[in-house]
């Protein structure tokens, strides 16, 4: 069973080993995840129940085999994901009943084709259709039917060789298709049947290695195609200009993406592009292009023709270190440019944002380049009249000038996380919104009369900033700095703001706080960081939640005397304990235990050379007359003589008493027990006895010898001597007799 279940709508059983549907599914719950388990049969009863199932997730399994009415009581569900498992074949039964389905993945099975007809047919509200893997090979006419509109398609097809004409023609409409493919000519097939459906074509892991191979898909030139993706592709100096040829001859073609491909060769293209008939390209997106030689790159002076229509330009993370100055001159349209994690310096962005460049730019991204100088970058982009946006966050500026020559049009200013040390006048005073988050700043006192938003996150303050220099300010963050109060006058100069966030500070709760947040601050909404379970009846806000008279706990109003108190009982109790082990010995018992520790880990037997005595003598103190002047006298004085080791004679003097013990024990033959009443009384007795237990008793020999002096009680003998009461119920011993 699945302990989630029993409790709501939602049942995660992911990642728990299961080998089958677990039982227990019931009508209440809507969203059932079984992914990552070891699932290999669907049956018809595990899911008859769930009547009201919206999304049954069972991706990443070993689902090789489905019951063919498993679905049918699941009318209600909108999502179905089998990727990832081992079906080798689809069959439209499993779908006849999902009339809600919007989202089918399955993707990563081992079906080799859809089947003769088409698996989809009774889906009509279908959204979204994941499709294929590494065994997907052929794709039938009429696999399709059925399905008129999809928002997305996706066929993995990296090893499909087949493909009949018009098996994607019914398909009247496809608003986002991605295409896993290496076979172009299966390529251009599929790309001729889809020329007036697909609105987003997304090429990924495809090689376009010679200018041969373009030839073939000359096809997409016709197609209706609004924006096309190319992910994990190759290019090479011979195809790009095919590519942009065949780009330009696309009627509708708005956007163009590259996404984490590479590109093999410095840009000496071999044709000049005519850029006369593209009218339409005005998005270009690059991210992660891989360029091995890209110091070696040209200046792209025959690409030229093709930019001065672009109105968006986004390169990012391709090892950018300089637009040409021809080239921003070309950009005339250019209204949003995103060049962030690249290379620029200040040396180079002064080339590139040359004058004459970008001339229409509102929003300019340099985030994670190689930045250091604050105003050289200022005066660089002085000159861009229509700049209104200019995020340079995540670059080592390190020092801040007073005075800085910015666009006059400026009104939102990035510079998180750029290790400047403190604000100056060199922040323009058009901002209307400034983010100086991340910066280490210990106060902020610039006066910007526009400014309407004001982050001030990661940041070392300990007061608001002041209100009167910032006089329209709506929205201001200052969360994770050292803030640990409000004053009155701080929120009465605040009282206009909508939006207060404080979270994450070292404030220190009291109820004169919370009733003067309550009561008297005049702010819409106030984030100071305290848990969400505090919910009032108050305009006040924490963390989203209304905040009025909160009763809050001793340690969360008192947080320093509380662990103090908390310390100060620590100490206490390590007092006690050590008193009372003082006490009682704590510390010999300690040193007892691992001699006892390190016995057990020595050899049973101890060599032949260091062996000295016969026999060791266990016994009471209060026995050791008749030890003494009967038994030892007739055994030392006995032919030959036997020697024995007693305590009193034979121990070392300043040896510890355990450690005396076990070297006594291990340098005799045998142990003799000299058992009474008094023995097993005896606290010393007990000793030698837990050291013997182990040494002698677990071998199976007669090292033990036990001699009853007087009767004993069997519940007399501890319990954890388990094998000394076997030895006295299995082996002979002796028994003094009671008249001499």
């Amino acid at each position: 069973a699945c302990p989630s279940c029993d409790a709501s709508q939602l049942c995660n059983c992911s990642s728990m080993g299961l080998d089958f549907i677990p039982h227990g599914i019931t009508a209440k719950i809507t969203v059932l995840n079984l992914a990552h388990n070891r699932i290999k049969h669907i049956q018809s009863q595990d899911l008859q129940q769930a009547v009201n199932l919206r999304a049954l997730l069972l991706q990443s399994n070993k689902i090789s085999s489905i019951d063919e009415d498993s679905f049918w009581s699941l009318g209600k569900l909108e999502r179905l994901d089998l990727s990832n498992n081992s079906l080798a074949h689809l069959s439209p039964v499993w779908f006849g009943h999902l009339f809600s389905l919007q989202h089918l993945h399955l993707q990563g099975n081992t079906y080799r084709d859809l089947g003769q007809s088409s698996p989809f047919s009774s889906l009509k509200n279908l959204s979204s259709l994941h499709l294929g893997n590494l065994q997907f090979s052929v794709i039938r006419q009429g696999n399709f039917e059925g399905i008129e509109l999809l928002h997305q398609l996706w066929i993995d097809g990296s090893n499909l060789s087949q493909y009949e004409q018009g098996s994607l023609k019914s398909i009247k409409q496809i608003n986002h298709m991605i295409l896993n493919l290496r076979n172009s000519n299966i390529f251009s097939e599929i790309v001729r049947d889809l020329l007036h459906s697909v609105t987003w074509l997304e090429v990924r892991r495809i090689t376009f290695s010679n200018a041969a191979e373009m030839q073939v898909l000359r096809v997409m030139s016709s197609s209706f195609v609004k924006k096309i993706s190319f992910r994990q592709t190759l290019l090479t100096d011979a195809t790009v200009p095919e590519i942009v040829s065949i780009l330009e001859d696309m009627p509708k073609l708005v956007e163009l993406e590259l996404v984490d491909c590479r590109l093999l060769g410095t840009g000496q293209w071999k044709m000049e592009i005519q850029a006369k008939k593209s009218q339409t390209l005005r998005i270009l997106t690059i991210k992660k292009l891989s360029i091995e030689e890209f110091y070696l790159f040209t200046d792209l002076q025959s690409v030229e023709g093709l930019l001065s229509l672009l109105t968006r330009v986004t390169v990012q993370n391709t090892k950018v270190f300089l637009v040409p100055c021809r080239i921003s001159q070309h950009l005339q349209s250019l209204v949003y440019l995103d060049l962030s994690a690249n290379l620029l310096g200040d040396l180079s962005l002064e080339h590139s944002a040359c004058q004459g460049g970008w001339p229409s730019l509102q929003t300019l991204n340099l985030s994670q380049n190689s930045l250091s100088d604050l105003e050289r970058t200022s005066k660089s982009l002085s000159h861009l009249g229509n700049l209104i946006v200019l995020d340079i966050s995540q670059n080592n500026f390190g020092e801040i000038p007073d005075v800085c020559d910015w666009p006059k049009s400026l009104k939102y200013l990035n510079l998180s996380g750029t290790q400047i040390p403190k604000v100056t006048t060199c922040i323009p005073q058009t901002l209307e919104v400034l983010d100086v988050s991340g910066n280490n700043l210990k106060e902020f006192g610039l006066q910007l009369p526009l400014l309407k938003e004001l982050y001030l996150t990661r940041n070392q303050l300990k007061t608001l900033p002041g209100a009167a220099p910032i006089p329209n300010l709506v929205s201001l963050s200052v969360r994770r700095n050292k803030l640990n109060s409000f004053s009155k006058e701080e929120f009465e100069s605040f009282r206009r703001m909508k939006l207060l966030d404080a979270s994450d500070n070292n404030f220190i709760c009291s109820c004169e706080f919370l009733s003067f947040l309550h009561h008297e601050a005049g702010i819409s909404q106030v984030l100071v960081g305290w848990p969400d379970k505090y919910v009032c009846d108050s305009p006040l806000a924490v963390r989203g939640a209304q905040v009025g008279a909160v009763h809050l706990s001793l340690m969360e109003c008192h947080r320093s005397l509380v662990v103090s108190l908390i310390c100060i009982l620590v100490f206490l109790v390590i007092l006690l304990l050590v008193a009372v082990g003082y006490k009682y010995h704590m510390v010999w018992y300690l040193r007892m235990t691992w001699a006892w520790l390190q016995a057990k880990r020595k050899p049973k037997r101890a060599p032949p050379k260091d062996v000295c005595y016969d026999a060791f003598v266990s016994y009471s103190e209060n026995d050791s007359d008749w030890v003494e002047n009967t038994m030892v006298r007739e055994l030392e004085q006995a032919c030959p003589p036997f020697r024995l080791c007693l305590h009193k004679r034979d121990f070392v003097p300043g040896k510890w008493i355990v450690d005396n013990i076990i070297d006594s024990i291990e340098k005799s033959r045998k142990t003799l027990f000299v058992l009474s009443e008094h023995f097993v009384q005896s606290e010393w007795c007990k000793y030698e006895l837990d050291f013997s237990h182990f040494r002698l008793f677990d071998e199976n020999n007669d090292a033990a010898i036990l001699v009853l002096l007087e009767p004993i009680q069997g519940k007399a003998i501890p319990k954890r001597f388990c094998k000394l009461r076997k030895i006295m119920n299995t082996k002979t011993y002796l028994e003094w007799p009671l008249e001499e």
